[in-house]
């Protein structure tokens, strides 16, 4: 039997890996605003737990260094590394941590910017970095010849053998990661490097998703046999029937041991759009750190409810709003810009 396992988000870490804003063409006409929500971001986490930040040099991290130190953000759970990235998407092109015999190993799938955009190149060494950091084993999984494609953000797992992803995002042909491959061919994969022996499809994920399908925008595990779960009850909104469709299959599924799953569901903020496009922001992109859950949340009415249903759900730990209705602009929020390593 396969010894190897990728914890939970809610085990103990010992780091969260996080990446400094520096490309403004993410967040056109916005980007003023995002090194202060990274700084709040921060501020909360480094309570918590030490923050591994990647800045682009040695220049970047005194600029970084001023801005933190104003937001009352800087301390010794702050640590910088000299590592330049493209975008700041941690959870896509960061590795994925896993344990074997009590040994940390560094799954480093290949990142291609969700095969969609050109300048990938230094972010594809994102997870190498973390690797030889930690000192963990770098794994890199193949088929064939090909190292297989694969983000942080289309897969969750309860790290008891689970993991939850979307037909939209592993399999269809828009933006297409690993041409060829089966649900069985991924399956495999999972089995092998993450120690999984189940995998729950879902559906799609939310309308304005700019990598198509990632499920850490809608269905989350919170135990490890509690799921929490976006719906939108209006039927004239387009995420409707597709998050219904996500319920439909979560109800039917079961646990290992062939329990239903508690179903917990989110709200979704009502639409936010700007110059015209729906973003995709969505409550379910929350990050469990050790003492703290950071949420997105968007100045609207549902904010509290969505706060308050997580609340319940971690009543060990902070539960912090993130005002994220500038950050969204970049197609990403509090888990997208994490990624944890295990303790």
């Amino acid at each position: 039997m396969n010894q190897r396992r990728m914890p939970a988000e809610w085990e103990r870490h010992a780091a969260t890996w996080i990446a400094w804003p520096h490309n403004a063409e993410d967040w056109p006409g916005k980007f003023m605003a995002i090194p202060w929500v990274y700084a709040e971001i921060i501020r909360n986490l480094s309570r918590h737990e030490p923050v591994e930040l990647l800045v682009q040099d040695a220049a970047a991290e005194v600029k970084v260094r001023r801005v933190l130190e104003r937001a009352n953000a800087l301390g010794e759970n702050v640590r910088f590394h000299h590592c330049p990235t493209d975008r700041i998407w941690m959870r896509d092109s960061g590795c994925s941590f896993v344990k074997e015999a009590g040994a940390l190993k560094a799954v480093k799938w290949c990142f291609n910017a969700w095969a969609k955009y050109p300048n990938w190149q230094r972010d594809e060494q994102v997870g190498c970095h973390m690797a030889t950091h930690t000192g963990a084993q770098e794994l890199r999984p193949r088929i064939g010849d090909r190292r297989v494609v694969l983000e942080g953000g289309s897969i969750d797992v309860n790290g008891c053998g689970t993991l939850i992803t979307t037909e939209e995002c592993l399999l269809s042909d828009v933006q297409q990661r690993n041409p060829g491959l089966a649900k069985a061919d991924y399956e495999r994969i999972f089995a092998e490097y993450l120690g999984i022996q189940q995998v729950i499809w879902l559906d799609r994920g939310v309308e304005g998703d700019d990598t198509h399908g990632h499920v850490d925008d809608i269905t989350r595990f919170v135990a490890p046999d509690v799921i929490a779960t976006v719906v939108e009850p209006n039927p004239a909104d387009p995420n409707h029937e597709p998050l219904a469709e996500n319920l439909r299959r979560l109800k039917a599924a079961r646990t290992l041991s062939g329990k239903p799953f508690t179903l917990v569901e989110l709200p979704m903020p009502s639409p936010v759009i700007f110059e015209g496009r729906r973003l995709p922001a969505s409550y379910g992109n929350f990050y469990i750190a050790n003492g703290v859950v950071l949420v997105p949340v968007f100045n609207d009415p549902k904010d509290r409810v969505a706060l308050d249903i997580l609340a319940k759900l971690f009543p060990d730990r902070e539960v912090v709003g993130i005002y994220s209705g500038d950050f969204i602009w970049g197609f990403g929020a509090m888990h997208c810009m994490t990624q944890q390593q295990p303790a």
